[in-house]
């Protein structure tokens, strides 16, 4: 079991530890709801340095980005950022990930921890062009401060203008007494605020300072569990749950990040998945009656004929009733459409519904 730079932190603050994609990390300290809310109504400090970072770099940097990306980087200045997925040779996911463009010929894929290991392996075998990489997961920590009151609380730790950073840009300055930290707001939460990439030595110095700043806008440490439950709200897909090697991008809603403008790996077969059309599409759905749709639970149409199967589900903390996402036939993935859940012995009503589930 592998440890972040702040496990021992997370122990002194009373968290609740689980094993995590390899890493022992912090599930909860106060309790989810608490923690949920505290995100979404003010600020709260996450811990994701599991998180995978790979460096990209040099004159042929580009050339790798754009044949192992489904999206187009050459569109990316420096300072900003995507979302994409790493296609495999079946027409599946490796995984999701988001690109940063660094330098004119340096880029950072931030890649999910229990999937570092395969994701260095799938891009290196692409490398034919000679691209330097730098695997930077072990030497780097990462904290997503999160919520309406972020750019608020901590913009006295920082000489950047936090609210002049956009969805899906950063900027690389000061925070926390810290020289040359990323700050990039990219959140997974659905209710603002940023995230800091620093060195494994500077980033508890960057935790208290955060705890301190935010400490009167009722900050708290928040943990896995309602990271969980914020994202899901948003309808965000977690890879190993919505999102598989098994999974085309077509299924899961991934078209929109998926550009045929270059060449990139499997783009054939994808290309064929986006004009034939799928057989299940991932959607989002709100039970009609008090009850928890929980991943692996099937989804069946009014006969009890199988439909799919649920991918994650929770009781929302914001909507206060049971959400979820599934795989589904496309004739049942019209918002309104009615499905049915499997909740142990009881067939349970719900209605699919747009995304996101929480709206602001």
């Amino acid at each position: 079991m592998k440890n972040t730079a702040l496990t021992n932190t997370h122990i002194e603050l009373g968290a609740k530890m689980v094993p995590f994609a390899g890493y022992n990390m912090p599930v909860q300290y106060e309790g989810v709801n608490i923690e949920h809310q505290t995100v979404r109504d003010h600020v709260g400090v996450f811990d994701v340095s599991h998180m995978g970072e790979f460096l990209i770099e040099g004159p042929n940097a580009l050339e790798l980005v754009q044949k192992v990306s489904s999206n187009d980087a050459s569109k990316l200045t420096v300072g900003r950022a995507q979302y994409a997925y790493l296609p495999n040779e079946t027409g599946g996911i490796v995984d999701d990930m988001i690109v940063y463009r660094i330098k004119e010929e340096t880029y950072m894929l931030v890649v999910n921890a229990s999937n570092i290991q395969k994701d260095w392996d799938h891009i290196s075998k692409y490398n034919t062009m000679g691209a330097t990489m730098r695997d930077l997961s072990e030497d780097y920590s990462l904290l997503a401060i999160q919520g309406p009151k972020a750019v608020e609380a901590m913009q006295a730790l920082s000489s950047v203008d936090l609210s002049a950073i956009k969805f899906y840009h950063f900027e690389i300055g000061d925070f926390a007494g810290i020289d040359h930290v990323i700050i990039s707001a990219t959140g997974y939460t659905g209710s603002g605020g940023f995230e800091i990439y620093c060195k494994n030595k500077e980033v508890k110095q960057i935790w208290n300072k955060v705890l301190e700043a935010g400490a009167s806008f009722n900050i708290k440490p928040i943990g896995l569990a309602a990271r969980d439950t914020l994202r899901l709200e948003m309808g965000y897909c977690l890879y190993g749950n919505d999102i598989s090697e098994m999974t085309s991008p077509y299924e899961a809603g991934l078209g929109w990040v998926t550009k045929y403008t270059k060449e990139f790996v499997n783009h054939e077969q994808l290309l064929e998945h986006k004009e034939k059309g799928v057989d299940r599409k991932l959607v989002g759905f709100e039970m009609d009656e008090r009850a928890i749709p929980r991943g692996g639970y099937e989804i069946k149409d009014s006969n009890q004929q199988d439909l799919g199967m649920v991918t994650s589900g929770t009781m929302s903390p914001s909507l206060g009733k049971g959400i979820g996402m599934g795989y589904v036939p496309p004739v049942f993935a019209t918002p309104g459409s009615k499905i049915h859940i499997q909740v142990r012995k009881k067939l349970i009503p719900a209605t699919v519904v747009k995304l996101p589930f929480y709206k602001k």
